[in-house]
């Protein structure tokens, strides 16, 4: 069976778990939002995925995204740790960022941009980039509800959820 492949060529813990589904291996169960048709920005796409993966203590692919793509992203080391630690609020945000912040926060609280959010929701991004950052959260919740059931150890070079 081939497997995708992560940096170097390694195959990612997580996608060895994937293999045990056709379905999953064929792009059904997940996904691949990390292409360049994105009408995200890099940083906006991580961000989702960080606040995500954070939101819901999955520290595997949390790591991953940190080690792999958080800096070619444009986050500081701060802004990571604020992903697991901060609120969308913390003066480490610009304005949109926060937002975008507050939006994930609360699709991962009540499956939804609360109706207090939602104009600012859709004056800010189009609907391409609305409907992918709802495609992102739901991707990501799947993702972490595979490896944190699945109790995927952590990658070597995947970074740790700070303390605190």
């Amino acid at each position: 069976m081939n497997y995708p492949k992560g940096p170097n060529g390694y195959t990612l813990k997580l996608f060895r778990v994937f293999a045990n589904s056709l379905r999953f291996l064929a792009g059904k169960g997940v996904v691949n939002l990390l292409d360049e048709g994105s009408p995200l920005s890099a940083n906006e796409r991580e961000l989702v995925i960080l606040r995500v993966t954070a939101n819901l203590n999955c520290e595997y692919e949390w790591g991953l995204h940190v080690s792999v793509f958080s800096e070619a992203a444009g986050l500081s080391k701060e802004q990571v740790a604020k992903t697991k630690t901060g609120c969308s609020t913390d003066p480490v945000w610009a304005k949109r960022q926060s937002l975008l912040l507050k939006c994930v926060d609360e699709i991962c609280d009540d499956s939804k941009v609360h109706e207090t959010t939602y104009a600012q929701f859709q004056k800010t991004w189009d609907v391409q980039q609305q409907l992918e950052i709802l495609a992102l959260c739901g991707n990501y919740h799947t993702v972490s509800f595979v490896a944190n059931t699945s109790r995927v150890e952590r990658e070597d070079f995947s970074a740790l959820f700070p303390s605190g």
